[in-house]
């Protein structure tokens, strides 16, 4: 009997390693963040490159002064303020060839790689002034392609474009699916093209450092590659676990209940 006791402890051991291994692990997000307490945020701006597809609209108190520096307008609206501004095609757009340049209409060529939305809606407005078009033009800038990849460990890998054209990291995780039951919280990579190379850039989700690295706000056409904690098994691999944990498990309990049984007609 002693030894039937020594076997059924063994194969008790055996299940709970078993289970232990199948039952995915809590995940916890920024567990050294402490409460009440500031932590700075990095202020990545998203910046104009190449083949982005730019919406540019210049308006004015005078519309048609605006009118000849906007593709496809198509008429005017007055706004609550009673200011009256030009209306343009919603499809009309710039297109930002590989030298990081633009042909805007009168103005010509237009170096716009490497700045943000407001930087080059304050040289378009300066230009206009400078150059005696419009003192007072309000231009406003969009980029309309603006997408990312979200790869590995998630629930819904794939393109994933982004029409506000903004986004953190723990945006585009949860607008993937979020993290699966495998995915290794601490080797979060984003790829990014930068003067002609391509960086990794590691980032630890479970980490508050999360929120200064440069790739917590993502960038035009940035991979976000969620690494997996082990290889992938295939599915014929899982269903054998799966049945070997179970198979464990029964042998285990039957083996208690004739235990218990001998115990008992003693």
């Amino acid at each position: 009997m002693c030894g039937m006791k020594k076997l059924v402890f063994l194969l008790a051991a055996c299940s709970l390693i078993m289970v232990s291994c199948i039952a995915p692990k809590k995940m916890v997000y920024f567990k050294d963040m402490q409460p009440d307490y500031f932590y700075s945020l990095a202020t990545t701006e998203l910046k104009i490159q190449p083949e982005d597809r730019l919406r540019i609209v210049v308006s004015s108190k005078n519309p048609e002064l605006s009118a000849p520096f906007n593709l496809g307008v198509g008429g005017y609206a007055i706004n609550s303020s009673g200011e009256v501004r030009t209306v343009t095609n919603q499809e009309s757009s710039y297109l930002v060839d590989a030298e990081g340049n633009i042909e805007f209409p009168i103005l010509g060529t237009l170096f716009v790689s490497g700045l943000t939305r407001e930087e080059l809606s304050n040289m378009i407005r300066d230009i206009l002034r400078q150059e005696r078009h419009i003192n007072e033009a309000i231009v406003m800038v969009d980029i309309l392609n603006f997408k990312i990849l979200v790869m590995g460990e998630v629930g819904r890998p794939g393109p994933m474009s982004v029409p506000e054209g903004k986004i953190t990291l723990f945006e585009a995780i949860i607008r993937s699916g979020g993290l699966t039951s495998n995915a290794a919280m601490d080797r979060v990579g984003v790829m990014r093209e930068e003067n002609g190379a391509v960086r990794m850039m590691m980032n630890d989700l479970r980490t508050v450092a999360l929120l200064e690295s440069p790739s917590f706000h993502l960038q035009q056409n940035d991979v976000v590659y969620v690494m997996p904690r082990v290889a992938q098994r295939t599915l014929l691999e899982d269903r054998f676990w799966q049945i070997y944990g179970f198979i464990f498990g029964l042998l285990g309990t039957a083996l208690s209940v004739i235990t218990l049984l001998g115990i008992y007609k003693k």
